[in-house]
């Protein structure tokens, strides 16, 4: 009889690791089902929970795609579907892990989660990493006073090693950021006291394992640098580095691994290929934004750039046609679905629902008629260069009225996703303003749609984010890769079904 495993989800965000670890749970191999997920932000906690509701069903029940292409608001399932709805609260928790008497609650869930399931338990995770990004570390050296041993958000892994500690679960993925490697507390690196204490939790201790590397033949522990994964190797359009440890409960057998559990590089999958299907729009404008307004705006600053004599000529070109386009954009938002064909296979068959007949959340935010132009600029630049210009190379009258321009702290403000390579790393930031995420087309002149950052996510294209826009793209920029987290979740099988 199969192994069923239960999964414990801490600093859950919007469910990037849960998304992948449901997909591999429900094929052959081990079953794998969320028991519990924890998490604190609001809105994430209203998508996880929207998500578990739509699993508890053998398929999405018919009414979530019957209001999604009808444009229309989701219901209030507790009253459609009251005890599925009662399933999903029950399984997502809304907590602040390290806040006075949440250990102790959730420590109730887990000795039942491990003791009904014979030990059968994986748990999965990322601690808040605004401690060891480098942008981070950056901000807090600016702080007057900052100490990073004062820093409580360095030691909240501690909180994922005590539930280890208390679940002892047959295996556990920690997710964080590439930072955490050279992050220093106490004058000591903080990523080798967290893999001591990851180590050594529970009553066997863990073997760490790295996914993207052969493990020492000796069974060693691998070195730190390892256990780093670079999701564009692996299908995913992006250049998202993430430190992840697999760790195995050492009671448990595993054979001799020969081979990165992961597999060889991939060949990388580029920007365009996952959103050129997705529908032009044009940007907003901050003010008094019409098509109309728009389109002058976007004309106006193109017919600047081409008059620029030190610009190069091949971007003037592109300036020009655009000055002159009788094909500007005029929607600001679409649902409609566009001619998948440019998709990967693998991305087809993991965005697509053919249940599906619309676009979700593919709307602009609106922009100054300046970033227009700066937005136009880079673009047009990068299709030229293939590569983002610096601020220094943009033209004068583009140039920001920032103090401390020129401080070359700024040097990539305005950041065009190149069509022909994967993207940057997708981050909570893009929630801000959209200067480093700018689309690809110079005539659409805008940063990306929630759809277009959730596709380079990898998110499916049915997962709803609840909230505000902003809040949206918050949550896509703080997950974790599903379609990497469904490849660690069938490693994870094939050790320990």
């Amino acid at each position: 009889m199969a192994k069923e495993f239960a999964i414990i989800d801490l600093f859950a965000g919007p469910g990037g690791l849960g998304e992948g670890f449901s997909c591999a749970g429900r094929e052959r191999g081990a079953k794998m089902r969320i028991q519990l997920s924890v998490e604190m932000d609001d809105h994430a906690v209203q998508t996880l929970r929207l998500r578990s509701f739509l699993r508890s069903f053998e398929t999405f029940p018919a009414a979530y795609h019957e209001v999604l292409n009808a444009r229309r608001t989701l219901p209030d399932w507790s009253e459609t579907h009251p005890a599925n709805w009662q399933k999903a609260m029950s399984e997502v928790r809304q907590r602040v892990l390290g806040q006075e008497g949440v250990f102790e609650e959730l420590a109730v869930e887990l000795d039942r989660a491990r003791e009904a399931h014979h030990g059968d338990t994986i748990l999965i995770g990322g601690p808040p990493c605004q401690a060891y990004s480098l942008a981070g570390r950056s901000r807090n050296k600016g702080k007057d006073g900052y100490v990073p041993e004062d820093d409580d958000r360095h030691y909240l892994y501690r909180e994922y090693v005590k539930i280890l500690d208390r679940l002892q679960p047959a295996a556990f993925v920690m997710e964080n950021v590439k930072g955490m490697l050279s992050s220093k507390v106490d004058g000591g690196g903080i990523f080798s006291r967290v893999l001591d204490d990851l180590e050594t939790a529970g009553e066997h201790g863990y073997r760490l394992i790295p996914l993207g590397t052969t493990p020492p033949s000796d069974g060693a522990r691998a070195d730190g640098r390892d256990f780093l994964i670079r999701a564009e190797q692996h299908g995913v359009p992006q250049a998202r580095h993430r430190v992840i440890v697999l760790g195995i409960r050492r009671d448990l057998p595993v054979t001799a691994i020969s081979h990165p559990l992961l597999g060889a590089p991939q060949n990388p999958v580029f920007v365009a290929e996952v959103i050129e299907d997705l529908c032009q729009l044009r940007s907003g404008l901050s003010r008094q934004d019409s098509t109309s307004a728009w389109q002058e705006a976007v004309r106006e600053q193109a017919g600047m750039i081409a008059s620029q004599s030190e610009i190069d000529g091949k971007v003037r070109s592109i300036a020009r046609n655009v000055a002159k386009s009788n094909a500007l954009p005029e929607c600001r938002t679409s649902s409609m679905k566009g001619d998948c064909k440019a998709l990967p296979r693998h991305l087809r068959d993991w965005f697509l629902d053919d249940k599906l007949f619309v676009t979700l959340q593919h709307e602009t935010r609106g922009h100054i008629p300046q970033d227009l132009g700066r937005y136009l600029f880079s673009a047009a630049y990068s299709r030229i260069h293939d590569r983002s210009p610096k601020l220094s190379e943009f033209p004068g009258f583009l140039q920001p009225a920032h103090r401390n321009r020129e401080s070359g702290h700024f040097a990539d403000r305005f950041r065009t996703q190149i069509a022909t390579r994967p993207s940057t790393t997708v981050t909570s930031h893009i929630s801000k303003d959209g200067h480093y995420f700018i689309h690809p087309d110079p005539g659409q002149c805008r940063s990306l749609t929630v759809r277009e950052a959730a596709r380079l996510q990898t998110f499916p294209d049915n997962y709803f984010f609840c909230g505000p826009r902003t809040m949206q793209y918050h949550q896509v920029g703080n997950a974790v890769p599903p379609y990497l987290a469904y490849q660690i979740a069938r490693t994870v099988q094939r050790l320990i079904g």
